[in-house]
């Protein structure tokens, strides 16, 4: 999914995840147990529905489901409580081990709980029971702090050109006016960051009684795993982190040069695949130089409703389509399609660039708003600032515009909106390092343009017993979509320090359209 001021990686690629499960009575979930920080854990039914419209999102009968209470705001431990949305499958195996594995989403925002049955299709419950986890602020949690306000302008925002000011002022106006309800609800919003989340998850082991577990991060839970790993090591067996964005790294600084990795690592796998370099020469060149045109002349597509629907009017100005590559490596299957639609718009039909954007609007109700803000304003926006991000983006894509460098990938506002937001700053120790002796497995993209390889190699910086993996061809979510990579992550988690990864190496790029 993709929205004007954040990525909700994982929910990208719902579609790939949500495989088989009919709603069904879910099995029993333990009762309350209390922690040591006194959170508690109450058994509840699984949601039904779990995701509106999505059937197969439903949970199958080897889930029990519940809520984790905490304390809003740890620095207030008499003040309130919310509710954390889990739900636990069963291990496959008749003789399962006993360290569950807890797999925590990416976003910030994105919900956990509508991925469960995808993740069980996958064998991550083969040995051991799995966790997913609505993280606070999400769907299924409570209170969850979605916006309609801004998913409209998001819908509205396709037939806009993001460049242009009465955009901006737009976007700010639904970002002001879900803060302002949110606010007037009581919600202490400076308290949905990852310094918070990651204790509810540490929590969440105690609560359920789990003397050592194994933890899963993507994309941005990523970044939560490791904090937890860093601040919270107990009862930590192993952990697996997948297209990384490491604490130490200021996510907001990185968006245009990460972009400018991933653009590289497509245009020279294009230029590697015969075919592609045949059909599209000069692919580097071509997208340059009609970013650069369409930030001047942007152009209107109409492109055709899907299931029933109107047709919609697309605007695709040059951070438009600069962005549209990178967005489009959220979702691996997309990439195939990206050489042709850049070609195609630099010689005169927009339409595949087009029905590509119109694609990517995710449905309204899902995405926890207040996390996502949370975590990018207290966290990144708060330790930068616009001339020291536009620096960056220069320094590594000097060819393109300023009007579009100064626009963030999927974030092009997000320096003005968090001065809405207004959730002050983070305790810097957010960014240390993680340096932990516990195994990791860091997987990761070749043609991820938003958290690239260079990333996992940053966080194995303080992990001597982790090993990074590459997959030729993955985009974002390497777990979602590559077998090889599901294979690997199985076989680590049954031996962490003795598996098999021999399969990476003989991972190709996909042939492109």
């Amino acid at each position: 999914m993709q929205r004007s001021g954040a990525t909700l990686a994982a929910l990208t690629l719902l579609p790939a995840l949500l495989i088989g499960g009919c709603a069904q009575q879910p099995a029993s979930a333990p009762e309350s147990a209390p922690a040591p920080s006194g959170a508690t854990f109450e058994s509840a039914p699984c949601p039904n529905p779990n995701m509106a419209g999505v059937p197969a999102a439903d949970l199958g009968p080897e889930f029990s489901c519940g809520f984790l209470v905490v304390p809003e705001n740890r620095n207030r431990p008499d003040g309130r409580t919310i509710k954390i949305a889990v739900a636990r499958a069963k291990a496959q195996s008749a003789d399962p081990r006993p360290d569950p594995l807890v797999y925590l989403t990416g976003g910030p925002g994105g919900p956990g709980l509508p991925l469960g049955n995808g993740l069980v299709a996958t064998g991550l419950n083969r040995d051991r029971d799995l966790i997913v986890v609505d993280q606070r602020g999400t769907l299924h949690s409570q209170p969850v702090l979605t916006c309609p306000e801004i998913d409209g302008f998001v819908d509205s925002a396709l037939g806009m050109s993001i460049q242009a000011p009465s955009t901006a002022e737009k976007d700010l106006a639904a970002v002001r006016a879900c803060r302002d309800r949110l606010t007037g609800e009581g919600i202490d919003l400076a308290s949905f960051d990852t310094t918070e989340n990651a204790a509810d998850i540490a929590d969440l082991r105690t609560a359920l009684g789990i003397e050592e577990w194994n933890v899963y991060g993507v994309s941005y839970g990523s970044d939560l795993a490791l904090q937890l790993l860093r601040d919270h090591p107990e009862g930590i067996r192993s952990i697996v982190v997948d297209s990384l964005a490491p604490p130490q790294t200021n996510l907001i600084e990185r968006f245009w040069p990460s972009a400018a990795e991933g653009q590289a690592a497509l245009f020279d796998a294009c230029e590697a695949q015969p075919a592609c370099a045949r059909a599209y020469p000069g692919l580097a060149d071509e997208f340059t130089a009609t970013v650069n045109r369409l930030a001047r002349e942007p152009v209107v597509v109409d492109v055709p409703g899907t299931a029933g629907a109107s047709q919609r009017r697309v605007v695709i100005d040059g951070y438009t389509l600069a962005n549209l590559v990178v967005s489009s490596t959220l979702n691996t299957r997309l990439i195939p399609a990206l050489p042709k639609a850049i070609h195609a718009i630099a010689t005169g039909d927009p339409a595949p660039a087009a029905g590509l954007l119109a694609a990517a609007i995710g449905p309204p109700n899902i995405v926890g708003y207040g996390l996502t803000y949370g975590v990018f304003c207290r966290e990144s926006v708060a330790f930068t600032d616009t001339p020291r991000i536009l620096a960056a983006a220069q320094r590594a894509l000097p060819l393109l515009p300023t009007e579009v460098l100064s626009l963030a990938p999927q974030a092009p506002r997000i320096v003005d909106e968090c001065g809405v937001w207004n959730v002050g700053a983070a305790d810097k120790a957010v960014h240390a390092p993680v340096r932990s002796e516990v195994p990791a497995l860091l997987l990761a993209g070749t043609l991820d343009a938003v958290t690239p390889p260079s990333q996992a190699d940053v966080a194995a910086e303080g992990l001597p017993n982790g090993h990074v993996v590459r997959i030729a061809g993955s985009g974002h979510d390497v777990l979602s979509t590559s077998t090889c990579a599901q294979q690997i992550t199985i076989d680590f988690l049954d031996e962490p320090t003795d598996y098999d990864a021999g399969c990476a190496a003989t991972t190709r790029v996909p042939p492109f359209d």
